[in-house]
């Protein structure tokens, strides 16, 4: 997370930016929060964990960028019990458990970007595995209606307009 900030703190020097960029961290999630909706064209840099429950509607929020797919790590000691327990069980644990909680997750992100039905914006998934696996397909299938792009020139035209 600290380095994704670092390196869009050096692009947005570099294009003479006057975007405000946020960290979680630096400052309660209250007031980062406040910030955020305020400033209007701010970029906030946060975990998953920091956006459950939160509600940012209109404008100040347009993109959501999901780096990758939102499995739980896999030294996870309540996961590792469960995978056990289904494998135990002649289960398959991936597609019983972890596939279905990620999908879950991604919906909750595209949620945070569109909360009503004025809402418009770019949900930009970054893991290549998205495409490349099997289970993708799953996920991409979950996800609400909405226009489908791997050109950078559509999310550029979707802001221009």
């Amino acid at each position: 997370m600290r380095r994704i900030h670092e390196l869009l703190k050096e692009r947005i020097e570099f294009e003479s930016a006057t975007m405000p960029l946020l960290l979680q961290g630096d400052g309660s999630k209250t007031e980062l929060l406040e910030r955020f909706r305020q400033r209007g064209n701010a970029v906030l840099v946060a975990s998953q964990s920091f956006w459950e429950g939160v509600d940012v509607r209109g404008e100040a929020l347009s993109l959501v960028v999901i780096d990758k797919l939102p499995f739980a790590p896999p030294d996870d000691p309540v996961l590792s019990a469960r995978i056990d327990h289904l494998k135990k069980q002649g289960r398959n644990a991936f597609v019983e458990h972890q596939l279905p909680r990620a999908v879950i997750s991604m919906k909750q992100g595209a949620g945070r970007l569109i909360r009503d039905e004025t809402d418009r914006g770019v949900l930009m998934i970054c893991d290549p595995r998205m495409v490349e696996k099997s289970y993708g397909a799953r996920i991409w299938r979950s996800l609400p209606p909405m226009r489908r792009s791997r050109e950078v020139a559509d999310v550029v035209a979707f802001f221009a307009g």
